[in-house]
Order: structure tokens, then sequence, then C-alpha cells
């Protein structure tokens, strides 16, 4: 279920502040951040977050295709290993 409209997308204030204030100075450095919820804004193009998965940080660039996904979308919090393994059967000749 969506957000409402009336209340507008959720973008943590404390990430909007570091990502202005970097704006602003020019610096490229990663920003570290749990906010996975936040949705990520126009004004985030351009700049690499370190998004906490749980264990361990995911830095990742934000392009303009990511405008309007979550930040949590970008860091899998889960590992693939593989579905069930298939044991091949010996057929034996009786």
């Amino acid at each position: 279920m969506s957000r409402s409209i009336k209340k507008g997308p959720f973008i943590d204030p404390k990430l909007l502040k570091k990502v202005l204030r970097q704006k602003q100075m020019g610096d490229k450095s990663p920003i570290k951040t749990w906010a996975r919820a936040s949705e990520i804004p126009p004004e985030f193009v351009g700049h690499t977050l370190s998004i906490h998965n749980g264990k361990n940080f995911i830095t990742v660039f934000i392009l303009e295709g990511m405008v309007g996904h979550r930040v949590g979308e970008f860091a899998p919090t889960r590992t693939f290993r593989s579905h069930g393994r298939v044991v091949a059967r010996e057929i034996s000749k009786t």
C-alpha cells in the first residue's frame, strides 16, 4: 500500500540535510545511512550513499532512474545461495 498523496513522500530529514550540505560543499564522499525507508528525491542524484543492510554497508551511486524508489531497495538484505539440490538417482539393474 502506498503513502497518501496528501502526506507526500517520506524523506528522512537527517539524510536530506546531509545530502544538501554535501551538495553545497561539493564533496562526493559516501554518506552512511540506516534510513532504508526513505524515498529517493531528485536532489540525491549524483551522490553516493552507503546503505546499511543489517550487517554491513553497501555503497550505491544514485542515478536518475532510482528517483521515486526507496533507499533500501538497492541494498539487499538476503543472499540467494541456490534452490534445493537435485540428487542424481542411480537406476539399479535387477
